[in-house]
């Protein structure tokens, strides 16, 4: 069993910061990557950063330059260090991992429970 669980979400002005959580746990065998996705109402799913084995991160042009992801091995945890926030940035902010339970089984992909950011203008 693996879990995600997010936290850091919350309201915050425009121009102000948050950072954002994701604790994995459970039989994790070979974390392969750690992203952030997040939805707005009536909007799809969208990829916000992620970063890959051996630290590779891609992070997504609306917000380059504002947002950074990271990632504590030790702890497992994954964190995203959101600068000037916008109002277009209100969103639940999801954690994703694609990972292996154990050797020899496929790389499968987990979802957190969502946080929610909301930026007021």
């Amino acid at each position: 069993q693996v879990q995600l669980v997010e936290s850091g979400g919350g309201l915050v002005q425009a121009g102000g910061s948050l950072r954002l959580s994701c604790l994995a746990s459970g039989n994790i065998f070979s974390m392969h990557a750690m992203g952030w996705y997040r939805q707005a109402t009536g909007k799809q799913r969208e990829l916000v950063a992620r970063i890959i084995s051996g630290g590779v991160t891609n992070v997504a042009d609306s917000v380059k330059g504002r947002f950074t992801v990271s990632k504590d091995n030790a702890k497992n945890t994954m964190y995203l260090q959101m600068n000037s926030l916008k109002p277009e940035d209100t969103a639940v902010y999801y954690c994703n991992a694609l990972l292996q339970t154990r050797l020899y089984d496929a790389v499968a992909e987990y979802w957190g429970q969502g946080t929610q950011v909301t930026v007021s203008s």
